[in-house]
């Protein structure tokens, strides 16, 4: 039987817009997928030039400390665990001609910890070089760090190297920290106080993209 014309004519007219609503959807996914392309590029390239900021500095920074820190290296060896728990020990290595810090002056630190089998379970030093360094901006009485270090750190001058000998009651205590650092561990540091780098902020663009 026939189709009726009008029949006919009304099949056609869905058939032509279900074909090009496919083709929009085509194109409107072609479209998408170009945005998402060009907006991973650029958080790439935001990425790669903050890197590189922030690499640059670490680079020029331990290009001038890594002398003068790395040669306390040598320091690092076992030590008596119960001798160590008596008390808070600190000894200047080297005294530095920069600020005294107190405990609200922002500075920066290299460091190497280690515990008393002399294994170091954390160190500024990496390949030769000295990693970026540890920024406490706010000073020690806000910063999130062990009481052996609040403690131990105010006094020194910036550019000065410190030992810290801290018991483990103003360290991890009887919680430890990690396999290197079982509970009621005293741990040895040697420190370098420099002067605060200039803040290399993360572009607004990573932030919103997190």
């Amino acid at each position: 039987m026939s189709t009726p014309r009008a029949q006919r004519i009304g099949i056609w007219v869905v058939t032509v817009v279900m074909a090009i609503g496919a083709v929009g959807v085509y194109f409107v996914a072609i479209l998408a997928n170009n945005n998402d392309a060009n907006d991973t590029s650029r958080l790439n390239e935001v990425y790669t030039q903050y890197n590189n900021k922030v690499t640059a500095q670490a680079t020029e920074l331990s290009n001038k400390h890594y002398a003068t820190f790395s040669q306390f290296a040598s320091r690092v060896r076992s030590f008596d665990k119960e001798a160590a728990q008596e008390k808070l020990v600190t000894e200047d290595l080297l005294v530095g001609d920069g600020e005294t810090i107190t405990d609200t002056t922002p500075f920066a630190v290299y460091y190497i910890g280690w515990n008393p089998d002399g294994n170091i379970f954390d160190q500024s030093i990496a390949s030769g070089a000295l990693k970026a360094p540890s920024s406490i901006s706010t000073g020690l009485a806000s910063a999130s760090l062990i009481v052996g270090w609040k403690e131990g750190l105010v006094g020194m001058k910036i550019g000065g190297v410190r030992e810290l000998t801290i018991p483990s009651d103003k360290a991890y205590g009887p919680t430890g920290s990690g396999s290197a650092i079982p509970a009621d561990t005293p741990l040895k540091f040697v420190v370098m106080a420099i002067s605060l780098p200039e803040e290399i902020p993360i572009p607004d663009e990573l932030l919103t993209s997190q």
